[in-house]
């Protein structure tokens, strides 16, 4: 059973820290065959939780990476 694609993505871009759009559709292809689309879906889903940033290199060309957060504990009862 193969991981879910988000799963797949995320995962490679936290190792590699920056990617290009190019580079995750040709990592994810070597197994499978995914649509530019649905890398798009992947990437937009991934960005609304948090855990990238994408920004334009060029008209067709996107640069996407990996978000560290700082761990902050939560203090409950603090008012």
């Amino acid at each position: 059973m193969k991981p879910p694609l988000r799963y797949r993505v995320f995962e490679f871009i936290k190792d590699k820290k920056a990617a290009t759009d190019d580079e995750i559709l040709d990592f994810i292809n070597k197994s499978d065959s995914y649509s530019v689309h649905e890398l798009n879906k992947c990437l937009m889903d991934l960005e609304i939780l948090g855990a990238i940033s994408i920004r334009w290199v060029a008209k067709e060309k996107r640069r996407v990476e990996f978000v560290e957060t700082p761990f902050e504990p939560t203090m409950y009862g603090e008012g």
